[in-house]
This record gives C-alpha cells, structure tokens and sequence, in this order.
C-alpha cells in the first residue's frame, strides 16, 4: 500500500455520477448529466482539462466534418461541444491554448451540480456482484485520498483505468478480418495499435534564430530519410512524429515519450539545420512533455461497433450519436514505417454509434465514452477523433440520468428507455442520424407557422419538422430573404397556453470545420469569430390576451442553440423578430420548441 494511503484517512465523496477521466469525452459527459440534475464528481488525474486537445498536447478537435471535406451536409458536432467551440471561436481571438484550457475549466464551474476533481488519480475499484460500488482516488498535491461513492459511473479516461481495474472485458490490438467480417481487418491479429505523437509550435522573428540541438536526438539528413512525411510548413509540427504502436502504448509509454523526443526535435533540426527550408528566422517555441496518444484499451460492450456498420451506415434503433471521420489508419511503426503516415478510406455517409457500444457487458453499472468504447480496430480508426468522443460524451451523460431517474441499469435502459435518451439528446442539440424531435412536452411542434418571407426550399414550416440541421435529405432551415430588413416568424399554438420556455437553433455553418488549431493552413478553412450565418440581434413577443408584447430580447449571440426562459406567459402565439446577420442574407433559423 502507498505511504500515502496509510497515513491519510480517505475522505468520503457522494455522487450519483462518477466519471473518471476529463478529456473531451469525459467532461462532456460530466457537463451534460450535471444539465439534467445529476450530481456528478469528474475525476481528472491532469491539471486542466481536455486531454488531448488541452494546452498539454494542443490537438485540433476533428470529427465527422472532417476536416472541412464532408461540406454537402451539416456535419459538425452540435450540443455541447458546439456550445464550447463557438465560445472558444468568439472569446479567443489570439487562438491560446492555455486560454482554451480556461474556457473547459469554466463550461464545469458553471454547473451547479458537478463537483471537478484535478491532480487527482483513479487507484483503486470497489466491485460487487458485478457493480462497482465505489473508486478511490488519489490528489498527490494535496496528500488527499477520496472514496468516491456513486450509483453510475463512466470511464473516460482513454486507456481505460476505470474498467479495467474493475474487471471489465476489454481488447488490445486489431482483429482479424475473419473476427467481425472486416475486409480491412489484418490476415491474423495482433497486439499492435496506433502510435503516440508529440506537437511542436514553432514562431518566425525578424532575425536569424539558430537551433542547437541536443546530442540525443535522431538525425534526418535528407528529406527522403522522411519518406512521404511533408514538412513544407513547421508552425504546428507535425502529428506523423509518431512513433510506439509496436509496443504497449500504456506500460511503455515513458520509452515512447522519450523517444518522440528523439523525433520530434530531430525532425526540427533536419528543419533547421540539416537541409534548407528557408526556415532561419523561425525558433521552437513550444513542445509537448505528453504525447497525443491515440489508442491503447478498447472495452467490450453488448455490441461491437465494426467496419461494415460505418460503411454502410447502418441505423441502430439505439442510436445515440454520430460520426463521420475517414477509416484513418495509421501504422503501428509510425515514422519508422516505409508506407505513407496513414491510409484514409472516406466514409460516404455519416454514422451513427449506438448505445450498447457506449456500456460495459459485464460490469453492469460502467459506461465509456472516447476512443475506448466498443468497436473493433478498423472502425476505431473513426471513432477515435476528439469531435466524435465529445458526442459520445454527452449520450452517455444523458443516458447515465436517464438511468438514475429511471433507477436502471445501462442495460435496461437500452432495452427500455431508448426514446427517452434519444429525445433528450436531441432537447440538448446532440444530432443522431434518422431520429426526430418527438418530445410530447414541446408546444411547438403542432403549431401553424409563417413568416415575413421564404427563400425557395426554406420554408417557415422547417422549424418544426423535427431535424435541426441540413441533412442528406432536406434543409430544414426558414430563412428570410436577403432584403436587409428584420424578418419574423411567427407560431400559432391555438388557444392561450401557457409557457416560459422557447428553444431557438439558429445557423453556425455546420458544414465548416471549426476548432482552435496551430495550423496555418488548417485555420484558412474556417472563419474564427462570430459565424457569419448566426442572428445575433433577435426579439421574442407573445400575443395574448389583445396584444403583442415583448417577453425577451438578445442582443450579441453568437451561439447555435439558444434557451429563453421568462416569467410564464399565456398567448395563443409568439413571434420572433430577427436583424439579418448583414445585408446580403436574411435570417436563418433550424428549430423552435415551446415549453410550458
């Protein structure tokens, strides 16, 4: 037992919700059951959150927007994730990192009913017939020691600490094709997976700025010693200084780090001194003492996610999210590998991930959300990037309060209670592929709608059909026409009834990539700051008993989805008055919903 533990009495902690791990995936999820009520604790063994996108490693959050390349239809994540990037796009002009950290830190303190654990590690799991009953954790920089108890809890923590201390069934490596009918799959499994990266940033100045490198590095003399690796750009390094898929990318990980080290600051010195690239005024600003690491444990759910079901997008009933991002294989020898740094296979529509691969099969009372859910090799080459875990992130938030206000398992709540997870996902902006708005509480969605004009296929009526984004299959948006006046829409709800709730999802270009990057030519895809298609000025009047009069009005939004709440009123209608974002296009509006 650590010294530590025994001089210490452990501290007891209460929650209904317990999830270990606060990157993308974990913190969403924290955020979203904390929406719903659920008193939650997020145990994060970093001092900031975010994971791989935080300022300890500074990747770009991708999804199933890819990169800018699935542009036909709005694929960018929506809900909270969304919430965040448009916050970040807005109150970031300088696109910091650190300040990218300060802004997940605040999306927590935010939330009343969720209580962040930093610094803090998972030690040891409690189980019981097959439930974990409770985690201890460990805050070195304190000399803290915390028994958190909790009905539900999720692992979120990448590799998978949580579930496999509590005995959860888990795989390493890549299946066989013969194993889930996978074409991509290799002759015979192994034990290898993806590697682990270091970023680098780099700055020009106005004078030569030499590099003295260190003695231990690797050394590239020639450009063709970095067989198909371009390196014509150095300001965010490169993500295929990768290395350590042949090992174990957990037990290893020190021999791994060192040596992207080794990489990373040897790719820079071929850079700057081993070949010229015209880089003499640019410096080594930055590097990462973390490496990025993409995969390691894969947990076992009731279903296995695998290649077939992404290629042809298959519509689980117990669909909770979705992604999109290319089968992006990477070898497992990194930069020592002759192929090319990975091999991309496009998706030709989005998918979407059900819920029984976001739960453990035999502990009955574990969910997961980020690159360790249930899904075999092949398809983990998509779900793992940062956009898709987010989304994960926040089904498992909402189911895990589903199934406390149910008082049920994960497992009986797929059987059970799907509808309801998939209804109030798509009350908090989640997008699921074929799954409509159905919410019996939503006043609106029996409502006769006009407007003061449409552009043709944007009819007013889009607002209430149930589908809050441009899909395959239709716009469903109302926009005005770009005549540079306000334009209103207005809902007839029949006779007077009473509400203080109005849900509005307005255009933040959907079909761009948008994420805070080091990139330069990656930052040329998308516009940083308001989204030009968003209404930022917009009143909201309720007409009853005689009269029309204003009950809300905004000035300066910026984001997607927008909640009025107000002093209940009772009308018969309400109607919205917009400012076009500017004279060349009118307003642009998704969906409205109607609470009492």
């Amino acid at each position: 037992m650590c010294p530590l533990r025994k001089a210490i009495r452990e501290i007891p902690v209460e929650c209904d919700f317990c999830v270990i791990g606060g990157g993308m995936a974990g913190m969403i999820a924290a955020i979203a059951a904390a929406r719903e009520g659920t008193q939650v604790v997020l145990v994060q063994d970093r001092p900031v959150l975010g994971g791989n996108a935080s300022s300890e490693i500074r990747m770009h959050v991708l999804g199933a927007e890819c990169s800018g390349r699935r542009n036909d239809v709005d694929s960018r994540e929506s809900g909270i994730l969304e919430e965040i990037r448009l916050t970040c796009a807005v109150t970031n002009p300088q696109r910091s990192f650190p300040y990218w950290d300060y802004i997940l830190y605040d999306f927590c303190q935010r939330e009343k009913n969720l209580r962040v654990f930093l610094n803090t590690h998972l030690e040891s799991v409690k189980v019981k017939k097959g439930r974990i009953e409770e985690v201890v954790a460990m805050r070195p920089s304190t000399e803290d020691v915390f028994s958190i108890r909790a009905t539900l809890f999720a692992d979120c923590s990448g590799d998978g600490r949580l579930g496999k201390e509590a005995g959860a069934d888990f795989t390493v490596g890549r299946e066989a094709k013969s194993t889930y009918g996978e074409s991509l799959g290799q002759e015979k499994a192994d034990r290898k997976t993806q590697g682990s990266s270091i970023l680098f940033f780099t700055r020009e100045y106005d004078r030569p700025m030499p590099f003295v490198p260190p003695s231990w590095i690797r050394t590239y003399p020639r450009c063709e010693d970095l067989p198909h690796r371009s390196h014509k750009s150095w300001e965010y390094g490169y993500w295929w200084c990768e290395w350590g898929g042949e090992l174990d990318t957990i037990k290893d990980g020190e021999t791994i780090r060192h040596e992207l080290y080794r990489i990373a600051l040897g790719v820079w010195d071929h850079i700057k001194n081993q070949v010229d690239h015209g880089a003499e005024r640019w410096a080594l600003e930055w590097i990462g003492a973390i490496p990025g690491k993409r995969e390691s444990r894969r947990f076992l759910g009731p279903y296995v996610l695998n290649q077939n079901d992404l290629q042809s997008a298959v519509a689980f009933p117990d669909a909770v999210s979705h992604g999109g991002w290319t089968l992006d294989d990477h070898p497992p020898a990194g930069i020592d590998s002759p192929d090319p740094a990975c091999k991309q296979i496009w998706l030709d529509r989005m998918y979407s991930i059900p819920l029984r691969s976001l739960f453990s099969r035999n502990i009955k009372n574990l969910f997961f959300a980020g690159r360790n859910i249930s899904a075999s090799h092949v398809a983990f080459c998509s779900t793992r990037v940062m956009g898709t875990c987010a989304a994960m992130g926040q089904a498992v938030g909402i189911a895990a309060a589903v199934c406390l206000n149910k008082k049920c398992l994960p497992m009986e709540a797929a059987d059970r209670y799907v509808r309801e997870i998939q209804q109030r996902l798509l009350y908090h902006d989640q997008f699921i592929p074929g799954v409509k708005n159905e919410d019996p509480n939503d006043l609106a969605r029996n409502a006769r709608v006009t407007a003061s004009s449409e552009q043709e296929g944007y009819a007013a009526g889009n607002v209430i059909d149930g589908i809050a984004r441009m899909t395959y299959n239709g716009n469903h948006a109302w926009r005005s026409q770009p005549d540079g006046k306000e334009a209103w829409i207005e809902l007839d709800i029949g006779p007077d009834k009473r509400f203080s709730e109005v849900h509005i999802t307005f255009d933040t270009g959907l079909h761009r990539p948008l994420a805070l990057s080091g990139s330069q030519s990656f930052n040329r895809k998308f516009i940083w700051g308001v989204q030009p298609e968003t209404v930022r000025n917009f009143r909201l009047e309720a007409f009853g008993p005689d009269e029309w009069r204003v009950v809300k009005e905004v000035q300066n939004n910026y984001q997607r989805k927008v909640v009025l709440k107000f002093d209940p009123v009772a009308a018969s209608m309400l109607r919205l008055t917009c400012e076009p974002p500017d004279e060349t296009q009118g307003a642009r509006i998704y969906e409205i919903r109607v609470y009492a």
